[in-house]
């Protein structure tokens, strides 16, 4: 169960509720977010839940039977939706698309893309400054420096950043310069980090594991969530299966489940989804269809010369249809 306690909660009263607890034998765990108090209740016993309910500091009670609580619709009925500010949101009834290169480059191609998302009214811009490459001798970013002169940039265009960080120790550098934490598939269940980032107030898109379930997705948010940080996002990004013909199996059935099991927004993943450039506007707008709240795509100027993931990025022109048709199918105005 989880328990919504009153901002206003005193120490007799929490003492009161302890020994409530006690006796229907419910282990607890306190958790404080940013926009909350809660108890997390574990237990099997039955109980009259006005018994706890009816305690003098409690804001509400609910019953959760999923092992994810507080992640779980069954709670928490209003979706999440994540205020990035500056009119910026993601979730239910705020469509997002977050757009850029696989991995920043250069200060020529962060101008560039830029340049392209203001035309197009795109107001996030993703692209990876440390690159988890299956090869140790692919390009693996430019690192804490890259992240800088790209924020620079950023900054004066009112773009917002959304990058991956693959260590605990890479948070507390990159903090200032990022308005969204990626945790990529590698990292899914990587728990000293999920750890880590529920304990900072910066949201957190977090992508399901290259053989990840739904239900191991929506227990690493609850890592984060439990540590503190409410404003997560759930992406699907397809998963590894014996299919060949290409990159991933792209699982729309997740996001229509995702939605319907979490309250958190969902955002489809098209370009590692499928992994070839020509079917990316296929799976985005047919993720939309799904119930997506939002895609991130790999854009670059020239794809055939990007530093990694040319394959699955769309060029200018065809990020420009893309965008177009989304607005048509989920009926937006003119930016995201």
């Amino acid at each position: 169960m989880i328990i919504q306690l009153e901002s206003t909660i005193t120490t007799d009263q929490k003492d009161q509720l302890a020994q409530q607890l006690e006796k229907i034998r419910y282990q607890t765990n306190e958790v404080n977010t940013q926009f909350g108090h809660y108890l997390i209740g574990i237990g099997k016993a039955e109980f009259d839940i006005r018994s706890i309910g009816n305690l003098p500091g409690i804001k509400d009670i609910h019953r959760v039977s999923d092992a994810y609580k507080l992640v779980s619709k069954k709670w928490k009925v209003e979706d999440t939706v994540i205020d990035l500010g500056d009119g910026v949101r993601i979730g239910t009834g705020h469509f997002a698309v977050m757009a850029g290169p696989c991995s920043i480059e250069s200060e020529e191609q962060i101008a560039s893309t830029i340049e392209h998302l203001q035309a197009n009214g795109i107001k996030i811009m993703r692209g990876g400054v440390y690159k988890p490459r299956s090869s140790p001798y692919s390009f693996r970013g430019l690192g804490i420096d890259g992240l800088k002169m790209w924020y620079e940039q950023t900054r004066e265009a009112g773009i917002k950043i959304i990058t991956e960080v693959m260590m605990t120790e890479q948070i507390d550098a990159m903090i200032d310069y990022v308005d969204i934490f990626q945790v990529g598939a590698r990292n899914a269940q990587n728990f000293n980090l999920l750890d880590a980032l529920g304990k900072v107030d910066k949201p957190v898109l977090l992508k399901r594991g290259i053989s990840g379930t739904v239900e191991e997705l929506l227990q690493a948010a609850e890592y984060i969530f439990s540590n503190g940080n409410e404003r997560i996002m759930l992406c699907e990004r397809g998963i590894r299966s014996y299919e060949s013909a290409y990159r991933n199996t792209m699982d729309l059935n997740a996001v229509a489940i995702l939605k319907e099991k979490s309250h958190l927004p969902v955002i489809a993943d098209p370009s590692h989804g499928i992994g070839v450039r020509r079917f990316v506007d296929k799976i985005a707008l047919a993720s939309v269809m799904a119930g997506a709240d939002g895609v991130i795509v790999e854009v670059h100027q020239r794809p055939e010369k990007a530093f990694s993931d040319g394959q699955q990025t769309l060029s200018y022109k065809e990020a420009e249809r893309l965008y177009s048709r989304l607005r048509q199918t989920y009926g937006l105005r003119e930016s995201f």
